[in-house]
Parts: C-alpha cells; sequence; structure tokens
C-alpha cells in the first residue's frame, strides 16, 4: 500500500510539474533526440537512432493549416462550435471554440483521448459555463507532444468531450470520437516510425523500445518507447517491477492509447534512485509491462521480464 501510494504521489507531482514546464515552453516528455538506442534487447530487433516522422512527403516545416467552423457537439443542451484554428499558441496549436450551454446547471466541459494524425496527444482545457451562458474558449494541443512524434504538419485531430456538472461532478455526458480534418488532410500521407527494437508484438499490442535520454526529463533520464494499439479496446501501458543496474527504482510511466492509435512516450526514472544507488550509468534496465483496459481495467497482458542493454 506504501509502494502504491508512493507511485501515485510521484504521478501527482508529474502531473503539476509537467503543466509548470509546459508553461515554460520546455517539454517533459523526453524528445527523441540524443537517444541512444540500446545494443540488444531479449527479443532482438533492428538498432536505430531515427527521429519519429509521420511527415514523409510532406512539408519539412511548420505549415499553416485551417479547419471549417463546424458544430461538432449538440447534445444534452450543450452546443459546441468550432470557430477557427491557431497554429501559433504559446502552449501548442489550438482549436477556438463556442461553448452555449442551454441548460439550466452549471457544466464543465473537458476533452479525452486526443490524437494528432493518429499520435496520443495531451491536450489543454478546462471550460466553466454557467446555465444558460456562452463561452469563448480554445482546445490546446501540447507542442512538445507534437514535436516528440515529428509532427510538422496537422492533417487531422481526434478527441472526445468529457462534460460535467461543475457543482456536483457528476458527468453530463461523454461524447464520441470527434475527428476534424484541417487543410492539410486531402492527399496527406500517414506514416509513423516504428523502428527500434521490439519488446513485445502480441494481442494487438505493440510495443518498441526506441533508445536511452539521458536527459528525459526534470525527474531523470527515460527509455523512449513507441506503442501501437491494433488490439479494437483502448488501453492504458505501465511499467513494472522495474530495475537498472540490478537495482530496484520507481519509474513514472502511464501511457493511454486508443484502439487504431500509435504513441510515443517515456518510461522515467527519477535522478534520486539513481543516485541512492550509486548508478552513474545506465548500462541495462529489466522490467516487464502491464497492460489493461481503460474502462474495465481488465488485464490484456503482463509481460515476460524484458532486458534493455544500453552498454
Amino acid at each position: 500500500m506504501k509502494k502504491t501510494m508512493r507511485i501515485l504521489s510521484l504521478f501527482l507531482v508529474l502531473t503539476v510539474f509537467e503543466g509548470m514546464a509546459m508553461g515554460s515552453g520546455s517539454s517533459s516528455s523526453g524528445s527523441s533526440d540524443n537517444v541512444k538506442p540500446p545494443s540488444s534487447v531479449a527479443s532482438g530487433g533492428t538498432e536505430t537512432e531515427s527521429k519519429p516522422s509521420n511527415t514523409a512527403d510532406q512539408a519539412s516545416t511548420a505549415q499553416a493549416v485551417t479547419i471549417e467552423e463546424a458544430v461538432l457537439l449538440d447534445q444534452n443542451d450543450i452546443k459546441i462550435t468550432a470557430t477557427g484554428f491557431d497554429g501559433n499558441g504559446s502552449l501548442g496549436p489550438s482549436i477556438n471554440l463556442l461553448i452555449e450551454n442551454n441548460g439550466s446547471k452549471p457544466v464543465t466541459v473537458q476533452a479525452r483521448n486526443a490524437s494528432v494524425n493518429g499520435y496520443m496527444t495531451e491536450t489543454m482545457m478546462s471550460a466553466d459555463v454557467a446555465g444558460g451562458k456562452k463561452a469563448n474558449d480554445s482546445l490546446t494541443f501540447m507542442r512538445s507532444d507534437l514535436e516528440t512524434a515529428g509532427i510538422t504538419v496537422i492533417a487531422d485531430m481526434e478527441f472526445s468531450f468529457h462534460i460535467f456538472d461543475s457543482e456536483t461532478w457528476d458527468t453530463v455526458l461523454d461524447s464520441e470520437p470527434i475527428k476534424i480534418n484541417t487543410s492539410a488532410a486531402e492527399g496527406f500521407t500517414y506514416t509513423y516510425d516504428d523502428s527500434g527494437n521490439v519488446v513485445y508484438d502480441e494481442n494487438g499490442v505493440q510495443i518498441v523500445v526506441k533508445g536511452l535520454s539521458e536527459s528525459g526529463s526534470w525527474l531523470g533520464p527515460a527509455v523512449v518507447v513507441y506503442i501501437r494499439n491494433t488490439s479494437g479496446r483502448d488501453f492504458t501501458v505501465q511499467a513494472r517491477d522495474v530495475s537498472i543496474n540490478g537495482f530496484m527504482v520507481e519509474s513514472v510511466f502511464s501511457s493511454d492509447v486508443v484502439a487504431g492509435k500509435h504513441a510515443i512516450d517515456t518510461i522515467t526514472f527519477l535522478s534520486s534512485d539513481l543516485e541512492n544507488n550509486g548508478i552513474e550509468k545506465i548500462d541495462s534496465v529489466e522490467l516487464s509491462f502491464h497492460v489493461f483496459d481503460m474502462t474495465s481495467f481488465d488485464t490484456i497482458v503482463d509481460t515476460a521480464p524484458v532486458t534493455i542493454d544500453f552498454s
């Protein structure tokens, strides 16, 4: 129980400081730049240190895109209209929204399970709208996540709205997935960088270790992973029984991947754990992956231990 509470505390701390880091324009998720590829993995695989990219045959630099004004949701006395797109926000590109609350109770509107060009992406929005009122707000897609996935041209954005009573926190509705195509969508070529060492590829779950980022985040170094979900179920991937150079350590990693989507994420280690165990250089990492259904929490798979050699 104490270990569980410690891990929960770590996630809470990470969430708070991650927001601070993103607000200052830095990323805490770890970039694929300067990533050291593993020299060997238990399941074998191809060595690589290529940067993830889904922009093959597209513009090599950021490209301005537009969206058409459209009603995204009109249900349960809530109407949400996309009125425009801003690609130059301080934290990332954003969809401008007009939210109309035609009911009598105050509601809060947030987004869930967002992706850009098929890559899972963190978003920022929490709009409070009193009964009978309207609000202009925006749904921001974090630039740090887009950069990690190598996205320079946004062809589409997908997400769901989570709307709840602002006073009771009771759910008003969880929308079906909403997809918005931009002006770049027509003719866009979608590619995903799954290069690296495949450590698991069964049950519709593919996990590829891409390398070690020594400066993964302010918390410490991190292992960069690519995840693909072809299971038909929304799932979460976490790490279990993690050790570095034979010493047990904590890790910060919980990646939600919606069915049919991809993710570039990081398994982050605490610098304090490395210091306490006298680890100056990461030679090997051993861990197993726990994959479970995001809705039912049923286990999809607990993988066998995986050893990754960085020496």
